[in-house]
């Protein structure tokens, strides 16, 4: 099993048990590895949500200023980075 195929049975998975969530792009629903994570910045003063979305990348095409809608929320892509031998993707997101 070549590392693509490794890669979208691991998602696959991952979107069974659900460990993934529905990502509606362009009309077409995505399962994707959403985070929200919190972080402090200013010495702790205060906050900043870091919106990420992980994929496969054979599984969607994502650009900068391209726009999702996750839980009810839309998103923005601000920068698509191919991961390892990129067969992975992380996009950073704005939330609008």
């Amino acid at each position: 099993m070549d590392a693509v195929t490794t890669l979208n049975a691991l998602y696959t998975a991952a979107a069974q048990a659900g460990l993934l969530t529905a990502a509606n792009v362009q009309g077409d629903v995505m399962m994707v590895d959403f985070r929200a994570p919190d972080d402090d910045v200013l010495d702790g003063l205060g906050v900043s949500r870091g919106y990420t979305i992980r994929y496969p990348s054979n599984r969607l095409a994502l650009a900068a200023g391209d726009e999702l809608v996750i839980a009810g929320a839309t998103y923005r892509v601000r920068e698509v980075t191919r991961l390892g031998d990129g067969s992975e993707c992380r996009a950073t997101l704005t939330r609008l």
